[in-house]
Formats: structure tokens, C-alpha cells, sequence
């Protein structure tokens, strides 16, 4: 009986093994030759896509993955490789607001506030990219976030018709960033589940009209 219950351990663990290194697999191959580091390599794109995150670590430090995001969708915004920039993230609570914050934090940097605009509803990288889609009508977008999340990102966007490239903002270190890259694993294998199980965004709503 033991032996019986380690085999299906061992099993249990082989399986879900494979299924992360798919997962995996498919969404680096899916980003393939879209990631640009360059802001002077990267083609233009009328629209970019920033993905929140929040700003402050529990111990009240600024998150670097934010402020990387910052500094990324302030260069492409400056450099004109992009014209407007959509904010899409968390604002689930009265007292969480990520895509504002983002907002003011790029305006101090002085971007130009009539170019921006904002997505209350981004609770998930999956809401996130349908909705540019849906709501703001873009069909096209550089997506602004760390390397590994703009291959999701892309990955969603492809599988939504969405021609999508990524910029990668600036990474934080494999030892300090080990926590998020264990939860991207994971968030990689929801991708698969959401598509399997035709999930939709949370929320959608009245259309947002973006300049030409």
C-alpha cells in the first residue's frame, strides 16, 4: 500500500512537471522574436499597453517592478515609439488604485496627461490584453511590463488576434524576484485553464474611444 501511494506521488509530481514545462514552452515560443530591450530597435506601435502592478512592497519600499514599469512606458512615450498608453490594472478597492497611481507617477516624469488613459478593470494580465481589444478597440500594442510577463501577455494577445509586441522593462534580480517567477509558473498554466474553460474578463463595459 506504500508503495502503491509513493508511486502516485511520483506520478502526481512527474505529470505536473510536464504540464508547467508545456505551458512554459508555449508561451516563450509564442514571444519568440517579439521582446525588445532597445528602445531604439523597437518598430512603433500606436498604442501601448502598461501592466500594473502595485507600488509599494509590504515593507513600504517603492517595488521595483513598478517603478521599471515607470521608467519603460516614460521612454517609449518620449522617444515617440508609442502615441497613447493604456493603464491597465487593480483598482478593486477604493484604497487600491494602480492604474492612477501609474498616471501620476508618469505625469511627475512629464508625460503629457491627454495621451493617457486608464483601465480600472486590469485585476488579471487575461483581462488586461482582451480588454485593449474590447474596450479601447486596438487591434495592435506594444505591451510595457518585465520580460517574462510580456511573454504572456503576448502569448494572450495571439490568442486573441491582437498583434502585440513587448518592451521589456528593466528586471529585478533571479534571487530577489523569486517569489514572482515561482507564481508566473503558475500563472502560465491558469492561461491554459482560462482558454480550456472559455473564461471571459471579469468585466467589460462602454467602449473607450483612442484617437487616431
Amino acid at each position: 500500500m506504500l508503495k502503491k501511494k509513493r508511486y502516485i506521488i511520483l506520478l502526481v509530481i512527474v505529470a505536473t512537471a510536464a504540464v508547467i514545462y508545456f505551458c512554459n514552452k508555449k508561451i516563450n515560443d509564442a514571444a519568440e522574436g517579439k521582446l525588445y530591450s532597445d528602445i531604439s530597435a523597437i518598430p512603433y506601435t500606436k498604442t501601448g499597453l502598461l501592466l500594473g502592478t502595485g507600488k509599494f512592497l509590504t515593507n513600504g519600499s517603492i517595488n521595483p517592478y513598478y517603478r521599471f514599469r515607470i521608467e519603460a512606458a516614460r521612454d517609449l512615450l518620449r522617444s515617440g515609439k508609442i502615441k497613447f498608453l493604456i493603464i491597465s490594472g487593480d483598482n478593486s478597492r477604493k484604497d487600491y488604485d494602480e492604474p492612477s497611481l501609474m498616471r501620476s507617477d508618469l505625469i511627475d516624469a512629464g508625460m503629457d496627461s491627454t495621451v493617457i488613459f486608464l483601465d480600472h478593470a486590469g485585476f488579471r494580465t487575461f483581462d488586461s490584453v482582451i480588454r485593449a481589444r474590447e474596450i479601447f478597440d486596438q487591434q495592435a500594442l506594444t505591451i510595457i511590463s518585465q520580460p517574462f510577463h510580456n511573454q504572456r501577455a503576448i502569448f494572450i494577445a495571439a490568442k486573441e488576434n491582437i498583434e502585440a509586441i513587448g518592451f521589456n522593462a528593466a528586471d529585478v534580480s533571479r534571487s530577489t524576484g523569486l517569489k514572482v517567477q515561482f507564481r508566473e509558473k503558475l500563472a502560465r498554466v491558469k492561461v491554459f485553464i482560462d482558454y480550456l474553460l472559455g473564461q471571459k474578463p471579469r468585466f467589460l463595459g462602454p467602449k473607450v474611444v483612442i484617437p487616431e
